[in-house]
């Protein structure tokens, strides 16, 4: 008798000693432990304890596996709890022990329970709603599809082989094999939520979705009646995934505009929502209303509201009316007819408006000049008070302002100072609407005013003289109101010396010491100061006629003080800073007053005091051509005394620096006193 290790148990009994070679093995005694659990039940009793233990060189492993063959065929593919590498080294007994009764569990649990089964040792872990499951919601019979399933020996009870991992091995195939083989369901999903498929992205595919497509359920396209879906065996319509056609909205989607307007609807849609027309992608010169400038800004829906009715689908666009309402209150007419807004403006914006000026040449005031380039705004201004308002409509634009006069438009830039005059102050008396400057007033008008423009006046600025910024002049004593011209029409200068410097200390004025007429203007004029216009016939009227000679001698030469007038021209004006030397030009009337006498004092015995032009002419001092030797002297010329030289008979001089200086007085009339010594 032995004791005989069985599990983790100790039995005692007889021991069963191999039987001669070819006579089998021979039964030396035997004690059973205790009886057998229930699934082993039909093993029990003394002479089927071989069936396990002993007999023959099979250990107990090898005996387990020929009734458990299911385990085996997992043993062998590595699969399951028993593939595992540690479990295939172990004894079965080491998990599975027996004769402790029929109620005995056949199964120790590595982790004390099935429910507290690592289920990674049996190559399988269980993830999500698996994890939530009970054992016996998968080990069931009709789950097991394994080839292990058909070789257990197990008749009852739960079965804890033949399960496969592939999904359909336990879940319907829903796609009905449309997608593959069931190994592929994890491309799509996981053990959570079979609704959620967290590893498909629909972007993989031909066709990404987005907009209202992401919220479309797969069915209402992949079962859609278009596509023809085919039931399966169990009259389950298959869904359709490839191919799906979806080249064309119209592949799915009714096309509403039947065809008017081309197979792409993408062209104007979108999938975010399918009234939103997509302004980048819709042409709409496929209507028949392009979009064209600021109406292609503009949004569907303020033409075309929700596209709820027919009018606003196809809302009417004839005339600019039909959309907008004339702004002008019907005020814009054109040879008395009310027109549509395009007569005056196109759709790149409603200003500038493109009424030409040649239209407005048909009008009843033509724009001419400068006003050809003036901005409508500039006299279509807006009405500023609400009933003019209300007259010219919501523009306010008044298209028919005054224009009899150009004060209806312009304001008057010289302060009123021509509002007594007849046209009253009227722009155009003197401008032209080709230009404000330069004045149209010519130096023929100016000649009717109290100073005519002559000479050098007329090439001087009018604001030279008239302007508050005139330079060398005396200010303007009422600048504020001259207007915005700033010019002053009645100027106080009119005498040349308001203006000029008078050089004459006005000896010449009216009240001078030597008053003239005409003042300055008897001796200049307005082309240059200098010459002076007084001539040589002139010279009479100062008393002192230019005869002979003296009319070729210049002014200077009586005259002394112009010598003393510096070169160059300056300006006369009374504030230029000029500086001139008086010029007086006192009267010389006698010859002695420029000339100095020759004869010394011989003749102011004379009556005449000896006067020059006693003897001399004024065409040259010599010969004395007004000298008369009979008439003039005591001794008359006769006989051979008639052309002789009058040195012969009057000596030298011999007490004057003069060489030429000759004795006219007194002198011998006696012939002895110069033929005397000839007869001698």
């Amino acid at each position: 008798m032995r004791l005989l290790r069985f599990g983790g148990i100790l039995l005692l009994g007889l021991v069963v000693a191999p039987l001669a070679e070819g006579r089998g093995s021979r039964l030396e005694g035997q004690v059973s432990p205790g009886p057998l659990a229930k699934p082993h039940a039909e093993l029990e009793g003394t002479l089927k304890c071989t069936k396990c233990h002993g007999g023959g060189n099979a250990g107990m492993k090898e005996r387990c596996l020929s009734c458990h063959k299911d385990i085996g065929w997992l043993a062998e593919r590595n699969r399951g709890f028993h593939g595992g590498r540690a479990t295939k080294a172990a004894t079965c007994a080491s998990c599975h022990p027996d004769h402790a009764g029929l109620d005995f569990p056949m199964v120790k649990w590595p982790d004390g329970s099935a429910e507290r089964f690592d289920h990674l040792r049996a190559g399988w872990e269980l993830e999500q709603s698996h994890a939530e499951l009970k054992c016996e919601e998968c080990h069931v019979t009709k789950l097991q599809v394994s080839p292990a399933s058909r070789l257990t020996a197990r008749k009852t009870g739960t079965g804890w082989t033949g399960l496969e991992t592939g999904c359909t091995d336990c879940h319907e195939d829903i796609h009905r094999g449309a997608l593959g083989k069931s190994a592929d369901c994890v491309k799509c999903h996981d053990a959570g939520k079979w609704t959620v498929t967290p590893g498909f992205d629909h972007d993989t595919t031909g066709y990404a979705l987005d907009g209202k497509h992401e919220k479309v359920k797969c069915d209402d396209c992949h079962l859609a009646q278009s596509l023809r879906p085919k039931p399966d065996g169990r009259g389950h319509l298959v869904p359709v995934y490839q191919p799906v056609p979806h080249e064309s909205c119209a592949d799915c989607h009714a096309d509403v505009h039947k065809g008017q307007f081309g197979p792409t609807c993408t062209d104007c849609h979108t999938t975010v929502d399918w009234k939103r027309i997509d302004r980048d992608r819709f042409n709409h010169d496929k209507t028949k209303y392009p979009l064209r400038a600021k109406h292609a800004a503009v949004k569907c829906v303020d033409c075309h509201g929700n596209f709820s009715t027919p009018a606003l689908k196809k809302p009417a666009f004839a005339t600019c009316g039909a959309c907008h309402k004339d702004a002008h209150n019907k005020t814009a007419t054109l040879a008395g007819q009310v027109v549509d807004c395009e007569k005056c403006h196109n759709v790149s914006g409603f200003t500038p408006s493109t009424y030409t000026v040649a239209q407005h040449r048909t009008s009843k005031y033509a724009l001419e000049g400068k006003h050809q380039t003036v901005k409508c705004t500039s006299c279509h201004g807006q009405a500023a008070t609400p009933a003019l308002a209300a007259r010219w409509g919501t523009s306010k634009v008044i298209l028919r302002p005054a224009f009899a006069r150009c004060l209806d438009c312009h304001a008057d830039d010289h302060g009123g100072q021509l509002a007594a005059q007849p046209d009253k102050g009227e722009c155009a008396d003197c401008h032209k609407v080709d230009g404000w400057t330069p004045s149209t007033y010519d130096r023929v008008r100016h000649g009717r005013l109290k100073l005519a423009l002559e000479g050098r006046h007329a090439d001087v600025e009018c604001r030279a003289c008239h302007g508050t910024d005139r330079k060398s002049l005396p200010p303007i004593a009422t600048p504020a109101r001259l207007g915005k011209a700033t010019f002053l029409f009645k100027v106080p200068e009119i005498e040349c010396t308001a203006c000029h410097v008078d050089p004459h200390e006005g000896r010449f004025a009216a009240r001078g010491a030597r008053p003239k007429v005409q003042g300055c203007a008897a001796c200049h004029d307005t082309r240059v100061f200098t010459p002076s216009t007084a001539g040589i016939d002139a010279h009479k009227d100062f008393g002192f006629a230019l005869n002979g000679a003296h009319r070729a001698t210049p002014c200077a030469a009586c005259h002394k003080e112009l010598e003393r007038r510096p070169p160059g021209r300056r300006s006369s004006l009374v504030r230029a800073g000029s500086t001139f030397g008086v010029l007086r030009l006192e009267a010389k009337k006698t010859c002695v007053d420029c000339h100095e006498t020759v004869h010394g004092t011989q003749f102011d015995a004379r009556k005449d005091k000896g006067a020059c032009d006693a003897c001399h002419g004024e065409d040259a001092f010599v010969p004395a051509t007004t000298f008369n030797h009979d008439r003039d002297a005591t001794f008359k010329l006769r006989g051979g005394h008639e052309g002789v030289p009058c040195n012969r008979c009057h000596p030298s001089d011999l007490t004057s620096t003069d060489p030429k200086r000759l004795i006219y007085r007194p002198v011998q009339g006696k012939c002895e006193s110069c033929h005397g010594k000839e007869s001698k």
